[in-house]
């Protein structure tokens, strides 16, 4: 890359596999269902999550919205953590687009909602509220440095859901990061709710896209949802065939990129003048701040870092910083980081 961009995952370039694929790849019109490369790599998705069917999106953002407007009607309630993805970072999509009405719930360190909550916040049967229809989690939680959440939490939400014939979806932006940390297929995270979005283009390093799983019926009329908000693509296995190269090959190897995030928070953790609680940082992200004594504002940081090394980084907060670790940062790009950031602390204390 022609910089060391740890702002996200989402900037990593396909690999040279990828983009043979999409030079090779057979293509057809995928609205009409005649794209092998699309019917490929969403049978595929649908294998790793241990669901019966897939449908290629555009993105996270699309396959989260299309989800909730498949599960949920006009004036129906969604139960979702306030730090959530879906709740903060999707344009208010759920309401502009489905008046699908949030009802967001505090989360915990690793971002978990109280399951006693999310029970007593489940609407009664009375005319004077809306219809509690579904319950919207993460994995693995990207307020919470990326934290894997494991599978006997999602069991206890889906045996709430069951009781009161809820819906639950998966936002699993990085569902496969929160696998592999936790040493588990994501079929095992992803089997105790009814559908799952997960991205190609973060960790997976493919250039577009995200696979919505789910059951037969449900994949069927997400498929109508899709095309409502502008998603039938036409010859899209162009693309879909870096996500077969993604799901085939690059989901091992996102324990590097753990490790090269613990690389990089243990480094941080022994500059002064650097705060990073090493107990979150268990898949790809790294949230660390700068203390008070130092002189630096979080833009003047973040300036210097690219004049000095050219190296990119996100600030979430005036003090508080995001580094998220890829394909295309080794140890070499996070050893540059963390002296380029050590020259400059130095001489701002």
């Amino acid at each position: 890359m022609n910089r060391l961009d740890f702002r996200s995952d989402t900037v990593s370039w396909p690999t040279p596999a990828m983009r043979q694929a999409m030079a090779n790849a057979p293509v057809g019109d995928d609205v009409y269902g005649e794209d092998p490369t699309v019917n490929e790599l969403e049978a595929l998705a649908a294998a790793k999550t241990g669901k019966e069917a897939g449908l290629f999106v555009t993105s996270g953002t699309m396959g989260n919205l299309v989800a909730v407007l498949t599960h949920a009607n006009r004036g129906d309630e969604a139960i979702i953590g306030q730090d959530a993805h879906i709740f903060c970072y999707e344009a208010g999509g759920m309401a502009a687009l489905g008046n699908v009405m949030p009802r967001p719930l505090p989360t915990d360190h690793t971002g978990r909602m109280s399951l006693a909550q999310i029970e007593e916040t489940i609407a009664p049967d009375d005319a004077h509220y809306g219809r509690t229809r579904l319950i919207l989690v993460e994995n693995s939680y990207g307020s919470r440095a990326g934290y894997p959440l494991p599978p006997d939490y999602f069991a206890g939400v889906q045996a709430i859901a069951n009781r009161h014939t809820l819906r639950t979806h998966m936002d699993g932006a990085r569902l496969f990061n929160a696998a592999v940390a936790q040493n588990s297929d994501a079929s095992t995270l992803t089997q105790h709710v009814d559908s799952v979005s997960f991205c190609l283009s973060k960790g997976l390093c493919a250039p577009v896209g995200s696979v919505l799983c789910g059951s037969a019926e449900f994949i069927h009329q997400a498929r109508r949802t899709r095309k409502v908000v502008g998603g039938g693509m036409r010859q899209a296995g162009i693309l879909a065939a870096a996500g077969i190269v993604a799901l085939h090959e690059m989901i091992e190897r996102l324990a590097d990129d753990h490790q090269h995030a613990r690389q990089l928070a243990e480094g941080l953790a022994q500059i002064p003048g650097i705060h990073v609680d090493l107990d979150t940082v268990k898949t790809n992200m790294v949230f660390f701040a700068l203390d008070e004594g130092v002189s630096l504002t979080a833009v003047a940081y973040m300036t210097q870092l690219r004049q000095r090394a050219n190296i990119w980084l996100g600030d979430i907060g005036p003090r508080h910083f995001r580094a998220v670790t890829h394909y295309w940062s080794g140890p070499a790009e996070v050893e540059l980081f963390v002296e380029t950031t050590r020259v400059i602390l130095k001489g701002n204390r």
